[in-house]
Parts: C-alpha cells; sequence; structure tokens
C-alpha cells in the first residue's frame, strides 16, 4: 500500500481529520511501522492526493490531520475490451490495469468465455471494487476506474461499440495476426483482448467489420494476465 486510500465517510469532522479503524490501521502499524507525527501518503477516492499527518494511533484506530493538493496521475488514453477471464485471473487483471491507468473496461463474453464465468462472486459490485481500489493503493491513484458488464457479444458489437471507437486507433490483439502491435501511439486508444485461445473467426470477423486492426505480439502466445500489461506497456 503505497498510498492510503480516504473515502467520504472516514472523516470525522468538518474540516480535514479522518478516523480509520480497518485494513487500512493494521496496514500502517505491521508495514509502515508509523508513529505519532508522521507523515503518510494519502488520497480521496476520485480525488486529490496528500499527505496525512498521524495524530493519534492505538491498536484500535487512528488519526489524521490530511492535506488534499495533488493531483491524480494522468490515466490511459484507453478503452478496454476484453473478454471475461477465469475469476482468479479476472481479479488480477483487475489490478493490473487500476494500477496502470485505465480508466474504463468492457467485460465482454465471447464464444469461449465459460458460462459459469458470469456466475463467479467475483463480478459482484464490491469484489471489483476491491480489486481496484487494490491496484490504486498500489500505484499512488485516486480515479476509480469504470468496468460494465456486456453479456451478448453481437448486441455490444453492432449497436455500442462503432460509438466506443470514434476518433480512436481501434486494436484486437490475437495471436495469428499479421501486424505487429504498434509502440508509443500519441491518440486514444480502443484494444480489445480476447479470451484464452482468443476470440474466434466470427468474433474477428464481427471486430473488423466495425473498425478494428488485428495485431499480435510476436511469436510467443501470452496468458490474458501476462499480456495485459504488455500490450499497455507497448501502447503507451
Amino acid at each position: 500500500m503505497n498510498l492510503i486510500l480516504l473515502f467520504d465517510d472516514d472523516f470525522i469532522k468538518a474540516g480535514n481529520s479522518v478516523r480509520l479503524k480497518d485494513h487500512r490501521l493494521r496496514h500502517v502499524i505491521d508495514v509502515h511501522q508509523a508513529s505519532e507525527g508522521d507523515e503518510l501518503t494519502v488520497g480521496l477516492l476520485n480525488g486529490k492526493m496528500g499527505v496525512g499527518h498521524l495524530t493519534f494511533l492505538s491498536p484500535e484506530a487512528m488519526e489524521m490531520d490530511v492535506t488534499l493538493n495533488v493531483e491524480p496521475p494522468p490515466s490511459l488514453p484507453l478503452t478496454l475490451i476484453m473478454a471475461l477471464p477465469r475469476p482468479k485471473v479476472l481479479k488480477r487483471v483487475l489490478r493490473t490495469i487500476s494500477a496502470m491507468g485505465v480508466k474504463r473496461l468492457f467485460l465482454i463474453n465471447s464464444w469461449r468465455v465459460e458460462k459459469s464465468y458470469w456466475q463467479s462472486p467475483a463480478l459482484e459490485e464490491e469484489k471489483i471494487r476491491e480489486q481496484l481500489v487494490l491496484g490504486l493503493e498500489q500505484a499512488k491513484d485516486t480515479v476509480l476506474p469504470e468496468v460494465m458488464l456486456r453479456r451478448l457479444f453481437k448486441a455490444f458489437v453492432e449497436d455500442e461499440l462503432p460509438g466506443l471507437i470514434k476518433d480512436s486507433m481501434s486494436l484486437v490483439a490475437h495471436p495469428i495476426a499479421d501486424a505487429l502491435c504498434p509502440r508509443d501511439v500519441r491518440q486514444p486508444v480502443t484494444l480489445a483482448i480476447g479470451p484464452e485461445g482468443g476470440f474466434i473467426p466470427y468474433e474477428i470477423e464481427k471486430l473488423e467489420a466495425c473498425g478494428f486492426k488485428t495485431v499480435n505480439l510476436g511469436e510467443r502466445i501470452l496468458t490474458v494476465e501476462t499480456a495485459v500489461p504488455v500490450l499497455l506497456a507497448r501502447l503507451f
């Protein structure tokens, strides 16, 4: 936890004082090994970052006077569209995209996505938020990514996707594509990533008809959780 993320209900007075009792307290005691008088890096969810001056610390609670005057880091100019992965993989990917600055993610269906994945508790709003917050705390960011679920591939591609990709470079990662993924792109990107094994030919055709270009990462076939950070780092 490189940043202590604060929420509106943490504030105990009109002004700048917060009181924490949860895992953030344990982290400050066990990892930071902080003492009263220390300053810690803090940030308000979807707001500014700054410092927290530790005014009270006990095994049961901590209090800080916070100053929030620093803008969070810039987000990536990217919309990520990803076939819903296995629940355990999803948790890791959510942390990764949150830490790397992706602010809009669409989780979509695909022929190779197991139907059971859509019933996973990992898709509950609170579970998704938990993983995103972990990514923000790791990367020292405060802006929570937006995650949207789309269970119907054809309807999403035909009805919603054309508007989403407007004025962006639209790419779909595909292991047998002819072109390599570009580097250091200087414009907004819409990136689609398929399930393990990739999108099936019909799905690729639908994406290409919408305006997507297929790209690859070379001869090695990567897992989804590896491909996501590699693609983001390569593009930006």
